[in-house]
Formats: C-alpha cells, sequence, structure tokens
C-alpha cells in the first residue's frame, strides 16, 4: 500500500529503555523516562513518534559519529491528536548516525479505559494488600492493553508493527504488590519508604504492542512443562488479585501441556524462559497475546468448579490455546502491517482449535468451530459491505474495525480449508518453515505461500490468492442429470441481489466430492473455473463439500436436500451442520425457500447431537426473529420446534446422569432454553418453581451451573419486575466468574416495557460515576445485554430509540475506547427486519462522525437490507408450509 498513514522513515527504533515511577493512585497518573536506542537514517531537524494523552517534558538526543558524540536537548514538542503523534523540533539538523540515543521525559494517565496503560476495578474476596488504591465502591489493579495501536498511550515509541526492538523495563511500585512483564525479574530493590524498584530482563526481538507489564494484589499458582527447553522445564503461572488463583487451575492444566505440543507441532521451542497468565477485571476482547505474559478477561481464564458453568471449560482451554499458538504465530513472527492482521488471527484460531481438539478429542471441537465459528464468518462476509481478509488499513482508526472476526474466522477457514488439502502433517511442515526463515522479523502472507509451496510442492499463492484478497465467498448451484452434475459458482450475498460487478471472482473452490461412481471414499476434485461437469455421479446420494472444510455453500436442488433429509446415515455430525446452515443461508438470500430448509429440519426429531440441534435451532431462531411477528407463524414455529426437539429433551431431561459426556450437558441447557423460550409450559413450569425455591433458599435450592440459563429464563418470562430486579442484584454480588455474564443474558429477554424503559435501559447506558456500581454495567460488558436486546422484538426498537435520544451519553461512557463503540454499534442494531428503521439509521448517522466504525455500520444496513428482503419475500412461503405441515 502506498498510501498507509505510517511514520517518517528518519529514525528506526533498535532497543527501548523504558522506566515508569511515581504511581499517583490519587490522580491516577505516573512519570516516565524512555530511551530509545536507534538509527537516524538522514538529517534532519525534526523526530516524529507516536503518543496519545502524554505529556511530554523534555527530550535529549545523543548522535554518535565515529568517535565523536553529539547531544542536543528540545522541549518544543507538537501534538497532533488526529494522528496520534508528536514533533519533536531540534535547533539545528541532526546529522546521520548509526546509533542514536533519544530520551524523553514524560507523563502518563492511569485510564479508565481498557487502552493503554488503564486501571480495572474489582471487588476484592479476600483482604487486600494495604497500598492497593480504594475507593467507596471498588479497589484497583493495573495492567496494560496496546493492541493494536496503544502503546503509545504509556510511552512515547515508534508504534508500527514492523519496528521492532528489544526492550528493558522496570517499575516502581509499592513494595506490598506485585509487578509482572513480559520476562523475569531481574532485580528489585527498596526506594523511598513503602516502595520497591522491580527491573525485568531485556526481551527478545519484538513488537510495540506485544509488550506488557501489570502491578497489583496478585497472587499466583504454577507449573512446569513436561519438555525441557535449554536444559529446564518452562514456569507457567496464572495470576489473579488476592484469593482467586484456584480458579486458574483449569487454565494451568493446559497451558504447559499446549507449550510443549506447539513446540513439537511447530519444530522451534517456545523461546521465553518463563509464560505468565494473568486475570484482568476489565478487559475489552478475551485475551491479548502479551510475550510471556498472557493477559485475559476473567471468565476466558478462571473456572470455579462449583459454580462456573461447563462451557466455559470450552472457551478457557480454546483461549488459551489461541493466545499460546500467538507466541509464535504473530509474536516470534509478525505481520508486517495490519492489512494482515489474519496471518496472526487466522493462524491462531485454527491453532487453538487444533490444540483443544488434541487434549480433548471428545469435545468434538471442529462440528463446534463449524457450528460457532465458520457460520459467524459466512454471516459476516455475506453483506456487499464486507471486506477481504487482506484489508486495505491507513492508520489506527482503520485497524480498530478489523478486529470485527473475518480476520479470525474466516481466516481460519482458510486455515483449515488449505490444511485439509495439503494435509494436515504438510501444513505444519510448512509452518515451521514459515517460522524458522522469519523469526524475529515481520513477514507478509506471500511468505507463508511461499513455505507452505515449499513443503508441498504445490503453487499454494495460485489455490489462495482470491481467497485473501478478495471480497465474498461463493455458492455453488448444482443441477443434475442422468449420473452427472453440473456445479457453478458465483458469489453468494445474503440479500440476494448480486450484480455483475459483485460477481468478478472465480475461486477455486476444493470440491470434496462423496458418491462418485465406484469410489468409497471423498473425491479430491476442485472447481476452478466459473462453471465445470463432473461424469460419473451416482444417481442415489451424492454430496459435496464432505466433512465441511471448504468455505462455501452448496445449493442442492430442492429434491437433492430433501432427499439428503432422509439420508442422514450417511452424513458425518460435520455434513449435517454444514448442510443446515447452507440451507438457512440460502433460504435467507432466495437461493432456496424456507421451506426446504424447514423439510430437512423436519427430520431431525431424532438427533441427539449437540451441534447438530444447534445449527438447526440457530436456524430456527433466526427464522422465528423475522417472521414472527405475525402470532399465527410465531405460534407455529414454537411448535415446531418444540417437536423438533421432544425426543432429545426427553433423553436428557433436567438432571446430569453420572459418566455423561461434556456436550450432553450443553445440549440439556440449549434444550431446556430453547423449551422454555418456546412456550414450553411444563418445563417453564419446572423451571419456574426451581427459581422459587432458590429465592426462598438459595442454600437449600442451588441452581445447577448448567441450569441457571433455562431457570432464570423462566423467571424472566412468568414474573418480569420481581426477576429483573433479583437478577440485577445477582449480578452485582454474584461469587460466579461467570455469573455477571449468564444475568446479562437472563435480563437480555425481558419483554416488559416498562422494565425495558425504567430500569434495563439505564442499567445499560448509565456511566459510574455518577451512577452507582449497581447501576451501571461496565463498558466492557455492555455489549452482552445489548447483543440479547437486539434479538429481543420488544427490547430492540427501545434500544435504538434510546442510542438515538441520548447519544453523547452513550458515546461519552465509550469515549475512551473506540472499539467499544464499534462494538456496541455491530451488536444493537443489525436485527431489524423493517425499512423504516433503516432509514432512521441512515438519516441519523449521515450528521455524525462515523470515523472509528464507519465500516461497521454499512454491514449493520446491508443486514437489515437483507431481513428486510427475506421477510417480504418468504413471509407467506414460511405461513403455508406450517399450515400445511399442521403447525399453524
Amino acid at each position: 500500500m502506498t498510501d498507509r498513514d505510517i511514520l517518517p522513515d528518519i529514525f528506526k527504533p533498535v532497543h527501548y529503555d523504558l522506566v515508569i515511577t511515581d504511581l499517583d493512585f490519587k490522580t491516577w497518573s505516573y512519570k516516565g523516562t524512555v530511551t530509545i536506542e536507534g538509527q537516524l537514517t538522514k538529517p534532519t531537524t525534526e523526530i516524529v513518534l507516536n503518543t496519545l494523552e502524554l505529556k511530554l517534558l523534555s527530550s535529549k538526543i545523543q548522535v554518535s559519529q565515529s568517535k565523536n558524540d553529539q547531544s542536543w536537548e528540545s522541549n518544543k514538542f507538537t501534538e497532533d491528536t488526529k494522528s496520534q503523534r508528536s514533533t519533536i523540533t531540534f535547533s539545528e539538523q541532526l546529522p546521520a548516525s548509526p546509533k542514536t540515543l533519544l530520551t524523553i521525559e514524560f507523563t502518563g494517565e492511569l485510564n479508565h479505559d481498557m487502552a493503554g496503560f488503564y486501571r480495572s476495578q474489582y471487588k476484592p474476596v479476600a483482604p487486600p494488600a494495604p497500598s492497593v488504591p480504594h475507593d467507596d465502591e471498588f479497589h484497583y489493579m493495573l495492567s496494560t492493553q496496546f493492541e493494536s495501536c496503544d502503546a503509545r498511550r504509556a510511552f512515547p515509541c515508534f508504534d508500527e508493527p514492523n519496528l521492532k526492538a528489544t526492550f528493558d523495563f522496570a517499575i516502581e511500585i509499592p513494595e506490598d504488590q506485585v509487578a509482572l512483564s513480559n520476562m523475569p525479574v531481574k532485580e528489585i530493590k527498596p526506594t523511598t519508604q513503602g516502595k520497591k524498584f522491580v527491573s525485568f530482563e531485556r526481551s527478545p526481538v519484538m513488537s510495540t504492542y506485544l509488550l506488557a507489564w501489570a502491578v497489583g494484589d496478585f497472587e499466583h499458582i504454577e507449573a512446569f512443562t513436561d519438555r525441557e527447553y535449554n536444559g529446564k522445564k518452562i514456569p507457567v503461572r496464572v495470576y489473579t488479585t488476592r484469593g482467586l488463583k484456584e480458579q486458574g487451575q483449569w487454565a494451568l492444566q493446559h497451558a504447559p501441556k499446549i507449550i510443549d505440543y506447539f513446540s513439537e507441532q511447530f519444530e522451534i521451542d517456545y523461546p521465553l524462559p518463563k509464560s505468565d497468565i494473568l486475570a484482568v477485571h476489565e478487559f475489552t476482547h478475551g485475551a491479548m497475546e502479551n510475550w510471556g505474559l498472557v493477559t485475559y478477561r476473567m471468565t476466558a481464564i478462571l473456572f470455579d468448579e462449583k459454580l462456573s458453568e461447563a462451557r466455559f471449560r470450552n472457551r478457557i482451554a480454546y483461549v488459551v490455546a489461541h493466545e499460546l499458538a500467538h507466541q509464535w504465530f504473530g509474536n516470534l513472527v509478525t505481520m508486517d502491517w495490519w492489512d494482515e492482521l489474519w496471518l496472526n488471527e487466522g493462524f491462531a484460531t485454527w491453532a487453538g482449535w487444533l490444540a483443544t481438539d488434541h487434549l480433548h478429542p471428545d469435545w468434538d471441537v471442529w462440528p463446534q468451530f463449524i457450528n460457532e465459528g465458520m457460520d459467524q464468518a459466512f454471516s459476516l462476509d455475506a453483506v456487499r459491505s464486507s471486506h477481504p481478509i487482506q484489508v486495505e488499513v491507513r492508520d489506527a482508526l482503520d485497524v480498530n474495525q478489523i478486529f470485527d472476526k473475518i480476520s479470525y474466522l474466516k481466516g481460519c477457514s482458510m486455515i483449515r480449508m488449505l490444511a485439509s488439502h495439503l494435509g494436515v502433517k504438510t501444513f505444519l511442515k510448512g509452518i515451521a518453515i514459515y517460522l524458522k526463515k522469519h523469526q524475529y522479523s515481520n513477514a507478509k502472507t506471500e511468505a507463508l505461500w511461499a513455505a507452505l509451496s515449499e513443503a508441498s510442492g504445490i503453487d499454494v499463492n495460485t489455490l489462495m490468492q482470491n481467497w485473501i484478497e478478495k471480497v465474498g465467498f461463493p455458492v455453488l448451484t448444482v443441477t443434475e442429470e442422468d449420473q452427472k452434475i453440473s456445479v457453478k459458482q458465483s458469489r453468494f450475498l445474503s440479500t440476494g441481489d448480486v450484480k455483475p460487478e459483485d460477481d468478478q471472482t472465480t475461486w477455486w473452490v476444493p470440491l470434496s466430492l462423496k458418491g462418485k461412481t465406484g469410489s468409497q471414499g471423498i473425491e479430491p476434485l476442485a472447481l476452478t473455473s466459473k462453471e465445470s461437469t463432473i461424469d460419473g455421479v451416482s444417481n442415489d446420494f451424492y454430496q459435496l463439500n464432505a466433512g465441511a472444510t471448504g468455505f462455501y455453500r452448496v445449493n442442492y436442488p430442492e429434491s437433492r436436500l430433501k432427499r439428503l433429509g432422509t439420508q442422514l446415515d450417511h452424513l458425518t455430525t460435520e455434513d449435517k451442520i454444514f448442510i443446515i446452515g447452507s440451507a438457512a443461508d440460502l433460504a435467507f438470500s432466495g437461493h432456496a425457500t424456507t421451506a426446504a430448509l424447514l423439510s430437512f429440519v423436519q427430520g431431525l426429531k431424532q438427533e441427539t447431537h449437540y451441534r447438530v440441534l444447534s445449527q438447526a435451532l440457530d436456524s430456527l431462531a433466526t427464522i422465528k426473529s423475522i417472521f414472527g411477528d405475525d402470532e399465527q407463524v410465531k405460534a407455529g414455529l414454537e411448535k415446531f420446534t418444540l417437536e423438533v426437539i421432544d425426543n432429545a429433551l426427553k433423553t436428557v431431561a433436567w438432571e446430569a446422569k453420572e459418566g455423561e459426556d461434556y456436550n450432553t450437558g450443553l445440549l440439556r441447557k440449549r434444550l431446556l432454553l430453547t423449551a422454555v423460550s418456546n412456550s414450553h409450559e411444563e418445563i417453564r413450569k419446572d423451571a419456574f418453581e426451581r427459581w422459587s425455591a432458590y429465592r426462598t433458599s438459595p442454600e437449600q435450592s442451588p441452581i445447577p451451573a448448567n441450569l441457571r440459563a433455562p431457570v432464570y429464563h423462566s423467571a424472566i418470562v412468568t414474573d418480569p419486575a420481581n426477576a429483573v430486579a433479583a437478577l440485577k442484584k445477582e449480578w452485582y454480588t454474584t461469587p460466579a466468574i461467570d455469573g455477571k455474564e449468564i444475568c446479562l443474558q437472563a435480563l437480555g429477554r425481558t419483554t416488559d416495557v416498562e422494565v425495558i424503559k425504567k430500569v434495563l435501559l439505564p442499567f445499560l447506558f448509565n456511566a459510574s460515576p455518577p451512577a452507582a456500581a449497581a447501576d451501571s454495567i461496565p463498558g466492557a460488558d455492555m455489549h452482552i445485554l445489548s447483543g440479547m436486546f437486539a434479538g429481543n422484538r420488544v427490547a430492540r426498537p427501545l434500544m435504538w430509540a434510546y442510542i438515538r435520544d441520548n447519544w453523547d451519553e452513550f458515546t461519552g461512557k465509550l469515549a475512551g475506547n473506540p472499539i467499544l463503540v464499534d462494538r456496541m454499534i455491530n451488536v444493537s442494531l443489525p436485527k431489524f427486519n423493517d425499512l423504516e428503521t433503516l432509514k432512521e439509521i441512515e438519516t441519523f448517522f449521515s450528521g455524525k462522525d462515523t470515523k472509528g466504525f464507519d465500516r461497521t455500520l454499512e454491514q449493520v444496513k446491508d443486514k437489515i437490507r437483507g431481513r428486510v428482503a427475506y421477510k417480504t419475500r418468504d413471509a407467506d412461503g414460511v405461513k403455508q408450509w406450517l399450515v400445511s405441515n399442521g403447525y399453524a
């Protein structure tokens, strides 16, 4: 890209020496000194570097030429807040030099925005150290979050991923607290009374966004790798604030094994002398892969054996694996620029599932990925305003918007598709070549393709170029003749209105054909043109994309889809999930009918696999959300849904059986929640009785973790005002790490208009202070409730009206972190089904500065257009199918 908004190439950093002192817990500020060693590439009077919300106090530059050192001082700083840069101007020209030392003294803010060097609020579960900062409501810990462009909030730096350097870091902290950073502690020495100075070993060469440190009342548990590295086992620690460390045991059981596994698979030993995990009380994302000090949202790392819901076992195992994959793929080798973020995230997502599957083969994680990850990637990439995986990124605000899961989930789908085609062993061999060739440096996508081509002997770039550089994905439309099929590829759009200019891409499509005459397995055929005919295909049974490794949808003739619904024993779990997802997307877009989807789902009444039923129920929930304004249709869909789950529900019932597997527990929760949502009178009654007993005597009638969601939902349906008050209180007081999330999800199902308006919307949007902490959801968790409201036909328009009428309040609460604003737009608005609201949204935002979420806003509008078109086109067909099949 020639139009990247990047720093001038005058100063090339090679090493930072950063010292933080004078942490002030009253003014939430600190002082710092950074000395940056680097190269002055040409004579200049100005040095430009990145800063944000810092005050530069003084600077000094020392230039070495032969044996002559010269130095200049300057206090002339010009700040450009829009570009997040400061220019230091010197009184005379500085000569070019291979060795230059730039020293800057500065002050910074310990902000509450979850970016830069920031503070997190929490309520201690054990008596804290005396020096821990606190107010009337909370105590505080300090930590950093620098990806993508927030190292500049913590210290002046050259904050671009390809300007790698080594780092020395030291910090002065209260003597009764703990400091952590990427590397092991080098030295601790007392300073003034009650304080100590902690310095750390020098880091490897790395990007600024991977530097990290934390200060708090931390304690830890520890384990070691089985393998030795340079003659020593790697210590792995989980750090928490005091009283929570034992909830890190589940993560600690996984991390050392995953380090060993990746060291073997990537053929490069874990490169640091330690691996720390830190649970952070307020966190924007799920986790951050800081090299040697990975930071996590609480629910992504801590698990209470008595109180936590089982699904968080899966989440923690996967997120730990994902972040540890980054220690190689992202940290050891880093993308050259943010437009290739997918190199980091797509691979780490795939490798995270690979390791999780290795440790927990009984979990069926690849069906899980197809159901949750791949399906979400299809949804994101099916709108006209989607973007290529390798997307144009100009500046810091553009970077924030590409964390939209396309880089993660479509990127992972690309990796999975390619690994399946090459073979996983060959693929991993290519990864090892790539990592060895580019370690401690930066690389582009072409370098990965070259390494994989070297390992496989296949021209990978030719296969994958359009998948990475072009937007969207294809739908394969199949037509049948006697013992032959014709397959035509075209771009898929959920709005169904593909124009000639939208359909210019020809993808390499691995067909994975099952049902070729004379073959018992999967034929590795590929479609490399717009259309092709395949001979020798069984008239009785055939299937494209067997195993669901290809990233495309398949549009079978309706008669073939109906026949596949009677041949379920020929299909794997992955196949069933993929066919349901395809049928749902094709109905949504108008390539096929909702009646065809419903007929296929009708054949799943004997299905008991959690992921297959989950995909079917997701599809039915979408249909209900779009067509359910018609009470006759809503009632018919509920009756149909209950019939589909009846057999499985009777099988799992309320009580867990001894020795049952992990997925059965998840299935129970999903089925019970579905039953409550679809007016199953008996289940609602049983659930509410459990709620009433719990409210009367919590200790004698506790609700098992996996049953909280259906029980809470029943309470919300049956007694909304009292249930909301109780769950709002429980949200504030629950000792369960995941309890807040579960309470917010339950609250989001409320359909009482007055309760939503008077209680829940202020609860969602209030800022604290001035609101009491019990009446304000922190910014990091707002998306949980707003996402539930978006799927709630009563709450959805009320939330939009609140955002529209209180825009300044809304943006004010989230102003310090544009990622949160972008996320809220993304989750709050895309599920409207009417053109009137779309017009309102377009009109409202036409007068607003949307920089930072403009791309997301266009995707939201495209999603609404798709839902409107689907509702207009298929409303009569849905009702007719329900009536003719006896459901309405």
